[in-house]
């Protein structure tokens, strides 16, 4: 007989596989995700796929279909553009807050994840390099927006982060970085960096929304193929 400890468990486990593999695609978009098939794969019941799916309805990533059951959300060039200019705004948002309000300790944390992501060399597995540069690159811009002390931005910029996983996986998927590339990324953090520890609130929030719009185009050439 299972506990409510472990239902809960095998639901997390329900939600973090099934969110997983939407975002990387394994599930098309408008797909309908039949139950079957998500029993069979991730060897779960019901029950908790069923928790999985209602969260990530929730989380816009599943439409629930009346009486017929659940599919992946569409993707559009509308949305793209909605969930990234709301990114970039509000992530220019946080980091003026931060920098008006982090401190000491708050600028060790953004040195040190630079540090961590200017790390990352050029590896021979693509999958395995950009798995790397991505956890990384997501711990740096956490870094920097931490400073802003609003728990409840900071939940929001999350949700948007979801919202835009699916399409930065798309950019991910298609970005080979080469030497040069990786350097001409360092290059880019470096004076984001510079610009938020010298406090220059205007040019830091500039270049945190030019960062963050960057990949649009390339994700908008790609959903038209």
């Amino acid at each position: 007989m299972q506990t409510p400890g472990s239902r809960e468990n095998l639901a997390i486990r329900a939600y973090q596989l099934l969110k997983r593999d939407i975002i990387r695609g394994v599930f098309a978009p408008s797909e309908k995700l039949l139950m079957s098939t998500l029993k069979t794969r991730y060897d779960l019941g019901v029950g908790p796929l069923r928790e999985a799916l209602s969260q990530l309805v929730a989380e816009r990533l599943v439409v629930a279909i009346s009486q017929r059951g659940f599919r992946v959300a569409p993707m559009s060039l509308a949305e793209l553009a909605d969930i990234y200019d709301a990114r970039a705004h509000l992530e220019a948002l946080i980091l003026g807050l931060a920098i008006a309000r982090g401190d000491d300790a708050w600028e060790a944390q953004i040195l040190a994840h630079a540090h961590s992501l200017a790390k990352v060399v050029a590896i021979k597995d693509t999958d395995e390099m950009l798995s790397l540069w991505d956890a990384r690159h997501q711990a740096f811009h956490s870094a920097l927006a931490a400073g802003c002390g609003s728990p409840h931005l900071l939940q929001v910029r999350r949700a948007l982060f979801d919202q835009a996983e699916r399409y930065r996986h798309l950019w991910l998927q298609q970005t080979v970085f080469s030497a040069a590339a990786l350097q001409a990324k360092r290059e880019e953090h470096t004076a984001l960096v510079e610009a938020t520890l010298q406090r220059d609130s205007e040019r830091a929030c500039a270049m945190i929304r030019e960062h963050l719009l960057g990949p649009v185009n390339i994700i908008s050439e790609l959903l038209k193929t």
